[in-house]
Parts: structure tokens; sequence; C-alpha cells
């Protein structure tokens, strides 16, 4: 396993979502020496993807992803509205030069029980966007969320149901591993294998306080909580992945409380927990 620096991490934009704008991440990035970013949309299209684009590249950082694409479910249907909105979404991504467009792909339509029902919407939905993204050469990464948020956010909620999407839908697309959705699952190390190299596109990293206050937005700097987040690197980089290790974390009474060079010095003083 390699050893991290300060220049393998990337900032995910939401963990300093409260505290900066996106120019202020990319020059926050460039002073704490953190190697990458990896925008949200909101502060991506606050910035002009232009402006934003040149900013990175004038800063020299990497893009680990852009957040992100999905909510297929949203209207209770596959829209022509979504779509195109998911369109748009991989233009964002091919413009930042981001190594994938992150997927968080919808729960369950209002009203709805039909959670085999909405993982279908969202096959669809994400055949028809990686049909695009192939001819602008934009890789897309379902992100399976943890299973508390198979009603509201996200239907697919292992890695073995990403990939199984994945394989319907052939090249082109893969996962993007949250620690904090995916360190539960007793079938994880045979499914990031069965991802191997290809298919890992991104790797999210925070930590699972014990007790949580709250499921969304109380996550914990690495080494704060339970998950063993080496070992779990471990069996990603063990299939080949060097990618940037993308640092998000939703901290309502916490990180988001501070001033964010005090998160960004937490972030690159968390490196052995990582």
């Amino acid at each position: 396993m390699r050893t991290l620096t300060s220049a393998d991490l990337s900032l995910n934009t939401a963990t300093v979502s409260k505290q900066w704008t996106l120019a202020e991440c990319i020059d926050g990035c460039a002073r704490h020496g953190i190697g990458g970013i990896s925008p949200w949309r909101d502060k991506l299209q606050d910035c002009g993807v232009d402006r934003a684009a040149k900013l990175i590249r004038d800063a020299g950082l990497g893009v680990s992803g852009l957040c992100r694409g999905g909510w297929y479910t949203s209207e209770g249907a596959l829209t022509q509205t979504v779509l195109d909105d998911n369109k748009r979404a991989v233009d964002e991504a091919a413009a930042i030069g981001a190594a994938c467009l992150v997927m968080v792909v919808g729960g369950l339509p209002d009203g709805s029980r039909d959670i085999d029902g909405a993982r279908a919407i969202v096959t669809d939905g994400l055949s028809a966007t990686l049909d695009y993204a192939r001819t602008v050469g934009v890789k897309i990464a379902i992100e399976p969320l943890h299973p508390m948020y198979a009603a509201d956010r996200a239907c697919v909620n292992t890695t073995g149901q990403a990939l199984d999407i994945c394989d319907r839908l052939g090249n082109g697309i893969g996962v993007a591993l949250d620690v904090y959705h995916v360190w539960w699952d007793p079938d994880l190390a045979a499914q990031i294998a069965r991802a191997g190299k290809d298919r890992l596109l991104a790797f999210h990293v925070c930590d699972w306080l014990n007790p949580t206050r709250d499921l969304l937005t109380d996550r914990g700097m690495m080494g704060e909580g339970v998950i063993d987040i080496p070992a779990i690197r471990s069996v990603v980089e063990a299939q080949g992945f060097d990618g940037l290790v993308e640092v998000e974390i939703f901290s309502a009474e916490d990180w988001w409380t501070r001033p964010a060079d005090e998160v960004l010095a937490a972030m690159t003083g968390a490196l052995p927990s990582i």
C-alpha cells in the first residue's frame, strides 16, 4: 500500500461547503499542498464552469470527480428534464477534466414501494447518460449509498448492485466507493476485486462516528470513528487504484462550523488514519 502525502488527497467541496466558494477551495488546496479537488455542481455553477476550469488548471490541481449527477427517479419516472440535466453534468465534468461524474442515482419515486422498479428506472437513465458520456470521454461512477438512503437518495446500496448495473451497461462506467456508505458490507472485499482497476473510479473517505447524531450530516474526520479506512484502501489499491483519495465530510455541528483552513489542516493531519 502506498504512503500517502497531502498531494494524494482531493478536497470534495462539500467538506467546506458552508465556509468557502469554489475559488476559495481551489486556493486553499494550493496553500495546503492538497493535490486535487472535486467540486459539487452548485459551487461549480456559482463560479462559472469556464472560470473554474481555468482556476483549477492554473493551480495545478487534479479533479477526482464532479458531484453529482443522477436523481433519475426524482420526477417519478425517467423524464427528459432529468436526462437533460445529466447531459449538462457530463459536459461540466468534461470541461473541468474530472476523472468521473459521480452518480447519486435517486431513491423511490414519491408514493412508490417498488424498489425494483426504481432500480429499473435508474438503469435506463444511466444507460442514456452513458451513451452520451462516451462521446465526450467522461466516465460515469455509480456511488452506492448506505441502505438507510434507499428510499430517498439512492436505491443502489451495495457495491455488488452497482457492479451488476455496470455489467449490463458495458465500458465507461464503474463505481465511486465512499467508505461511509460501504464499510459495513461483508461482501465488500470480494466486490472490490470484482470491480478491478478499470471500474474503481473514485475512492472517498471520512469516518462513521459512534454515536452518530445525524445520519446525513454528522460524519467524522478520518480517525475519529469506527471505520478501518486503511484496510479498505489496501483492498482498493491491491486492484491497482492509484488515484486521488477524496475527502468528503458532511458535518453540520463540527467541521462546517470551523474555519476552513483548520479543516484542511486536519485533513492533512489525518493522513496516518487513511
